[in-house]
């Protein structure tokens, strides 16, 4: 896998103060989308054990709240198999921190069997995230009001809220 940058520090990306990864790679090519250069799998520089132990030097003060995947799509099948592995070193280190997902895939399409780009370890990413911003960027549905999100379409869904209702809950601004 590769990234494009990380972004420490970041509020414009999840609540609090967070530590940013925008990983490369994404088959959705929304029109209008704010890093097209994202879409190429091998754009930026290759994830690696130096880069871990980079976020995991981020992530250690006690004001930053989280950590935030974006890309590019963290939920393309190669990505994953790389973020999973790494998602589960960062909720052993860093127990008190909360993981936020952005995907332009729709939760639906990552929980239905046969549907793109669900794989082997979807589910497993899905329950390392605590929130999941989902859909895809819709110019026509463009609203630089809404928080964390660039289109009405996008949901912010809280994950640990879901898992425990058995249905999907959204954050409260949810508009």
């Amino acid at each position: 896998m590769y990234y494009g940058t990380i972004k420490n520090c970041d509020i414009a990306n999840g609540e609090g103060v967070r530590v940013s990864l925008f990983v490369s790679g994404c088959t959705n090519h929304c029109k209008n989308c704010f890093q097209p250069q994202t879409w190429d799998f091998c754009y930026g520089q290759p994830f690696t054990e130096e880069t871990e132990e980079e976020l995991f030097s981020l992530l250690a003060p006690t004001y930053i709240r989280g950590l935030t995947l974006l890309g590019g799509e963290p939920f393309e099948p190669a990505n994953q198999r790389v973020l999973v592995p790494f998602l589960h070193r960062v909720r052993a280190r860093f127990p008190q921190k909360d993981v936020w997902g952005f995907s332009g895939f729709t939760y639906e399409e990552l929980t239905t069997d046969g549907t793109y780009p669900r794989c082997e370890v979807t589910d497993e990413m899905l329950s390392l995230l605590d929130v999941l911003v989902d859909g895809r960027f819709v110019e026509e549905l463009k609203d630089i009001s809404l928080r964390f999100r660039g289109s009405r379409n996008q949901r912010l869904i809280d994950l640990n809220a879901s898992r425990r209702q058995g249905t999907l809950v959204f954050l409260p601004d949810r508009r």
